[in-house]
This record gives C-alpha cells, sequence and structure tokens, in this order.
C-alpha cells in the first residue's frame, strides 16, 4: 500500500485558505429568532472572521504575549480617544487600580487622601481606592443621568480630598463641564472611568479625553471587546511611563542600556532592574489582536446600539408615567452600554414584578451594578466617608434595571421587547 503525499503549500497560501475558511464559517447563518423561545441576551459578542483571523496570525507568528500587536493597538487606541498615550492591561480594572497606583507613585496622591466617586456604580470604580489605602468619599447621582451629581461634588469636597473619579455610567457621558470647573476651583484631580462608554463624547470631546487620567474596558459585554482586557490613556509621558512599569512587575524601561548599574548592583541586566513594586497586568497580543479589529468596528456597532435605544425610547414613551426612560442631552453622544429602566415612584408594580415577567418571555435584565455601592456587603465595613443619605442611588437600588441593546438584536427581536414591555406595563396604565 502506499502512502498519499500531501502537496507542499507555503505558508502564506496556507493563511489564505484559513481565512476563507474562517469567513465562510461565519457567514453561516445565525438560528432564527422564535418569540418566546430564543434568549435576547444583555450581551454577545460580536465578531467575525477578521478578528479570528487576527488571532489566528498572532498563534502563528510565534509570539502571543506582549508585544507589536499590543504597542500597535496603544497607538491607535490612543489616537482614536484623542489622547497621546495609551497603556494596555489585562482588564478594565486593572486599569483602575494602575491609574490610581501611577499617581500615588507619581505623589499626586498618599495613602489617607480621599476620592470622590458615585454611589450607584460598579465594585472595581472604588476597589482599587481601598485597596491602594485611599478613601472613598460617596455621593449621589443625577435622577435622569445616572452619572455623579455636581451639586453632591460640591458639598463633598473635604481638607483630604484630592481626587474625583467620573464614571460615564452605562455609556451615558457624564457633566464633565461642571465636573471639571469644579474640580479645578478646588484643586482636585479628574480620573474618568469609561469602561462602559467606548466612543461617546461631552459637547464634542471623546469620553478619556477630558480627565488627567482615563480608563477603559474591554470586557465581553462592553461596546467593544477583546474577552478581557483594559487601557489607560493620558497625555503625561511620565504617566505613561510609571502605568507601563507597573503593569510589568515595576520593572525598569527597556530600550535604552542594556545594563543598569548603581552602588548595589554592577552591570545588572536592565531586563531585570525593578524600579517598583508592581503587578503582573499586561495585555497579550492575542487580545490585542482583537482589539485593532475591534477598533475599526465599534463606531458602526455603537450607531446600531444608538438605533435600538432610539426605536424603544420611541415606543416605550406611552409609559412615561410609569418607567423612566434614558435621556440624551443636547451635546452629549449616548453610546447605550445597556437600556435603562427605572420605576417610577407612583408606579404600582415594583422591579421584581417587572424583571420577573421578562424573565418569563426570555429578555434578560440586570440591576444598575452595585445599585447603591456603600450598601453592598463588601463595602459596608470598608473605610470611606458618605455624603447625605444618598436617596436617589438607594432608590436606583431598588428600582433600576437596564436590558440589552447590543448591535446583534435585530428588528424582531426589538419588536418582541418593546411587545413584551407594553404588554406589562398595559396593565398598570
Amino acid at each position: 500500500m502506499t502512502t498519499p503525499t500531501l502537496q507542499v503549500r507555503g505558508k502564506e497560501d496556507l493563511k489564505k485558505e484559513l481565512k476563507k475558511l474562517l469567513e465562510t464559517f461565519y457567514a453561516l447563518e445565525e438560528d432564527p429568532f422564535i418569540p418566546g423561545q430564543s434568549k435576547i441576551q444583555l450581551s454577545t459578542t460580536v465578531y467575525d472572521a477578521e478578528e479570528a483571523m487576527g488571532v489566528m496570525e498572532a498563534i502563528l507568528s510565534g509570539w502571543i504575549t506582549q508585544g507589536r500587536l499590543v504597542q500597535s493597538f496603544e497607538q491607535k487606541y490612543a489616537e482614536w480617544v484623542g489622547r497621546r498615550y495609551a497603556v494596555a492591561v489585562n482588564s478594565g480594572s486593572s486599569a483602575n487600580l494602575i491609574a490610581l497606583d501611577l499617581l500615588m507613585q507619581d505623589g499626586k496622591l498618599k495613602s489617607g487622601d480621599e476620592v470622590i466617586v458615585p454611589a450607584a456604580t460598579f465594585a472595581t470604580v472604588v476597589a482599587p481606592v481601598l485597596q491602594l489605602g485611599l478613601k472613598p468619599v460617596y455621593v449621589d447621582v443625577d435622577p435622569k443621568m445616572l452619572n455623579i451629581d455636581p451639586h453632591q461634588v460640591e458639598e463633598a469636597m473635604g481638607r483630604r480630598t484630592k481626587l474625583l473619579i467620573a464614571v460615564h455610567t452605562l455609556g451615558y457621558p457624564a457633566d464633565m463641564t461642571r465636573l471639571s470647573k469644579l474640580a479645578q476651583s478646588a484643586g482636585l484631580l479628574v480620573m474618568e472611568d469609561c469602561c462602559e462608554s467606548h466612543g461617546a463624547s461631552h459637547r464634542g470631546r471623546p469620553v478619556g479625553s477630558m480627565g488627567l487620567l482615563g480608563t477603559f474596558s474591554f470586557f465581553v459585554a462592553h461596546n467593544m471587546t477583546t474577552g478581557e482586557g483594559g487601557m489607560i490613556v493620558t497625555d503625561t509621558l511620565s504617566h505613561a511611563s510609571l502605568a507601563r512599569s507597573l503593569r510589568e512587575f515595576g520593572r525598569m524601561p527597556q530600550g535604552g542600556e542594556r545594563y543598569y548599574s548603581d552602588d548595589r548592583l554592577s552591570y545588572y541586566d536592565s531586563r531585570q532592574v525593578f524600579e517598583r513594586r508592581g503587578y503582573n497586568m499586561r495585555m497579550t497580543d492575542l487580545t490585542a489582536a482583537c482589539g485593532i479589529a475591534q477598533l475599526k468596528k465599534v463606531e458602526a456597532m455603537n450607531e446600531k446600539r444608538r438605533e435600538a435605544a432610539r426605536y424603544y425610547c420611541e415606543r416605550l414613551r406611552p409609559y412615561e408615567t410609569l418607567i423612566q426612560l434614558p435621556v440624551e442631552q443636547p451635546g452629549n453622544r449616548h453610546v447605550y452600554y445597556g437600556f435603562s429602566l427605572v420605576i417610577q415612584k407612583k408606579s404600582p408594580f415594583s422591579r421584581m414584578d417587572l424583571v420577573s415577567f421578562l424573565d418569563d418571555h426570555k429578555i434578560e435584565s440586570r440591576p444598575l451594578f452595585g445599585g447603591c455601592l456603600p450598601d453592598q456587603p463588601g463595602f459596608r465595613k470598608a473605610p470611606g466617608r458618605i455624603v447625605g443619605k444618598l436617596p436617589v442611588s438607594r432608590w436606583l437600588r431598588d428600582n433600576a434595571l437596564f436590558i440589552g441593546v447590543h448591535p446583534k438584536i435585530n428588528e424582531a427581536e426589538r419588536v418582541y421587547v418593546v411587545e413584551t414591555l407594553s404588554k406589562f406595563l398595559e396593565r398598570y396604565r
């Protein structure tokens, strides 16, 4: 018996064949939507052969950890946001931690300093504050915009208050004009948490471009994704350098002299010189390959989110006495990580009533992140200060939810969502 011989082909030919196979795979039709049976997810991955091929090419190159693709992604992302520098890390949570740590390393913050944060937010806005020995100051949020309330910020300022973290909740931009003026008058630093708001803008300026630092997350549910991943953006070279050192063990910057010497180390390989205590929070080239492809598509994906949000708003407006819909202020561009619904105070039903109805009809929902974060078990006894009684945040804790508005929600699914919500709300109108 003779052994069949394989046709020898070059690597580039095989790559082309692989690309065609991936394109064929992603061109296959998805399962049809069946009302009441198919689940309408809160979020889902939106990628195709371009991302898959980018990851495959990174694997085939033989270099899969942090490398040239991470550097390319950083450059492209910085340009897109309108900043001079971007530093990629392994998550948005890591981005927040490193951003705060670099401000401490730079002498702009010290242990015990206070950081103003919105009370209604996600855990990893505040967890790094506590982890670094800083103290959160919880302030209430605006009832319409769901973002930190500038009036409350003014009341929260104290002798030890040094930083304000402005979170752009659900892709709805915070009022950076007023917040920046307040911070400037009080000598506060401003950091933007943009983890849910890639592509949002306030008065023509992209979120992430207005604070001293901006942070982003590329988690799978967000407006653009790399599965996991994050980014820190800044215009300050020293901050970018500190961030790069901190994400990689506290290592000395590379690219200069091969060897380092001081009064204790003599001609020591600079790749093993550690200038500070750092972390291992690097992004891989596999992740960056996904990010480079996603960055080309994020604007188009955001427009689909905005289109779906407009559809929901227009058709659910008759029920505004029962539920509060998102409000897009003039000059702002929302990118709708999620579509918020807040039970009005005079409504005769509870959030649980609505959520249970949505669950029964296969429509996913979530509460507004941590609700009122200082009420969460892990934060109740932690250091910090609460300004006022946080009535809005506590109302949102019990009465706010959001549903999916991601780019894969098609027309039939939108119609079903509106019909389902209308069916529930008509009972009480």
